[in-house]
């Protein structure tokens, strides 16, 4: 880890430039600092913490997820270590539950979501069994939908994926890859809980706040409403990138596609849904899902409610980028951008948005303390950082 590593006093310590203040550029910068290297930060936006920011709704006064729900899950006790030194974590176990017709059910499916489609009382091994029974007998599953039906079968499949899956990726599920129906949990005992890690929670004051307290040390010098200009490198040590790579390049092969989401905030008295996230599996209602921020601020009392339905379509030139898409084409141009960054000196690509990949919260600190480890260790062997020190394919 970067915290453990420092530079001799006699080291030319040349400041890095920082593209994006969101957790892989703070982390990056504060372990830097940590160990007694400068860097200048900087991001178009008026605030940190990227998608993951949080602000108070001035209506309510209920801590917003601006960009959509974000909660902290990890197995790894070092990120956990590293994220609980700069905020006072909450306990918080994510639940979802999700609208079928008429019908609320526990997501992900488990053993309760199993008998309250059904109108059973299965125990683990008849629902087993049952399930096995209902599974369409594909041998080689080919795409997301055969994944799907030779796994659940055809009726929990289009209650609760087909539609879902058709608005959140504008695409028939027969053009995903069985690998993304693979990421879902299917659980036969009670367990209703959406991740499974050792440490989960929430910070107390938002993720805004605790950015904030990984960016507060002298050696960094934070520039918000600052967008990149190549001109800026200069003086710079090192520019790490956590932009979108095709931007970088100013879009030179084309774009590489994202979905994004529009939001629709409304308010109102009292308590509006009983959870946090409300899915919506069916085809005809337009969003994927409603959020009602103040249940993940439990521990907070307020009397008015401030939620937020998801739509997501296609992200234009103009739009933030959320989920990269990463099909076949998808991958080929990635491929040929990161052809592209490997003729480049002194730039490394970083985070979600900088290595075209969908990662959580805690893989992106992680890979942003090995990054700041790497970098650290080139600079006493006197060699070259590579473009990319975890690859985006």
């Amino acid at each position: 880890m970067a915290s453990g590593t420092t530079l001799s006093a006699s080291a030319e310590l040349k400041p890095v430039l920082i593209v994006g203040a969101g957790f892989a550029g703070a982390v990056l910068a504060r372990s830097l600092a940590d160990a007694g290297l400068p860097s200048t930060v900087i991001d178009a936006r008026s605030h940190v913490a990227g998608n993951c920011h949080t602000e108070r709704d001035p209506v309510t006064d209920v801590l917003t997820h601006v960009y959509g729900p974000h909660i902290f899950h990890t197995d790894a006790a070092e990120v956990w270590a590293y994220v609980t030194r700069f905020a006072d974590f909450m306990p918080y176990e994510h639940r979802v539950r999700t609208t079928v017709g008429t019908r609320v059910y526990s997501l992900p499916i488990d053993l309760l979501t199993i008998n309250q489609f059904y109108g059973t009382a299965m125990r683990p091994d008849e629902a087993r069994a049952f399930i096995a029974a209902e599974a369409d007998p594909i041998p080689a599953p080919a795409n997301f939908e055969e994944q799907a039906r030779s796994t659940v079968g055809v009726r929990l499949y289009e209650a609760f994926f087909k539609g879902y899956t058709q608005k959140q990726w504008g695409r028939s599920p027969k053009e995903l890859p069985a690998s993304v129906f693979n990421r879902l949990p299917l659980r036969f005992r009670y367990d209703g809980r959406y991740f499974s890690h050792r440490f989960q929670g929430i910070p107390r004051e938002g993720y805004s706040r605790l950015v904030e307290r990984i960016l507060e040390h002298p050696l960094i010098d934070l520039r918000l409403r600052t967008s990149f200009a190549r001109e800026a490198a200069t003086g710079h040590g090192h520019v790490f990138w956590s932009g979108p790579l095709d931007e970088y390049f100013d879009f030179r092969l084309g774009r590489l596609p994202y979905r994004t989401l529009d939001f629709e905030h409304f308010r109102a008295e009292g308590d509006y849904q009983g959870c946090p996230v409300m899915n919506y599996a069916d085809p005809d209602v337009p969003y994927t899902r409603i959020t009602e921020h103040k249940h993940f601020a439990y521990w907070e009392d307020h009397p008015q409610t401030i939620c937020t339905q998801e739509h997501s379509r296609a992200a234009g030139p103009t739009d933030i980028p959320y989920y990269p898409v990463r099909l076949a084409n998808e991958k080929a141009l990635l491929r040929d951008y990161l052809s592209l960054a490997g003729t480049v000196d002194g730039v490394t690509f970083i985070g979600r948005l900088g290595t075209y990949r969908y990662i959580d919260m805690d893989q992106c600190i992680a890979e942003a303390l090995t990054t700041a480890s790497t970098y650290l260790d080139a600079l006493k062997a006197e060699r070259s950082m590579p473009a990319f020190v975890q690859s985006p394919l």
